[in-house]
Order: structure tokens, then sequence, then C-alpha cells
């Protein structure tokens, strides 16, 4: 069972990876890239998917198996990471 700690982490990570994304104009990333890169098990990353988007954060095209095949930042979730870049800026 994954801690309410690592399921923050986990989308802190996806929603770091797709902003550094979106910074090289790439438009989002693949589910498979997501796993690999950030080494997430298949299941908590479809759960942090589902939750960002809930919050709005991102979009996801999903596959049959209802896992992740691309997850891209919404306006909001650009904004998102803009106003918590320069929080810590």
């Amino acid at each position: 069972m994954t801690t309410l700690h690592e399921r923050k982490n986990y989308r802190a990570a996806i929603m770091q990876a797709l902003y550094d994304a979106a910074e090289d104009n790439r438009p989002g990333a693949t589910g498979a890239g997501l796993h690999d890169d950030l080494h997430m098990p298949e299941q908590d990353l479809a759960a942090a998917c589902s939750y960002l988007v809930g919050e709005g954060l991102v979009e996801v095209d999903r596959t049959t198996r209802n896992t992740p095949a691309t997850v891209a930042l919404t306006h909001e979730g650009i904004r998102h990471m803009e106003a918590e870049e320069e929080e810590s800026a």
C-alpha cells in the first residue's frame, strides 16, 4: 500500500517531468516513458494521473487497460508549476 507521502511525491514527480517537457517544447509524455523515467509502479502512475486529472492539472489519454498512454499538462497545470517555481525562487 502506497503511503500519502509517496502518493504526493509521485504526483509532484509527474508534474515536474511534464513541466520540464513543456519547457523543451514537448507537449507531454507517454505513460510508458513516465513509468520508466520515474521508476514508478504502473498502478501508482495511473492513480497519480487520475488524481491530477481531477484537479484539472493534466490531460490523460488512456490505453485499453486504463493505463496512461499519453499525459500532458493543462493550461492550469502550467500555471500551477510556474507559481511553484516563483515561490521557490
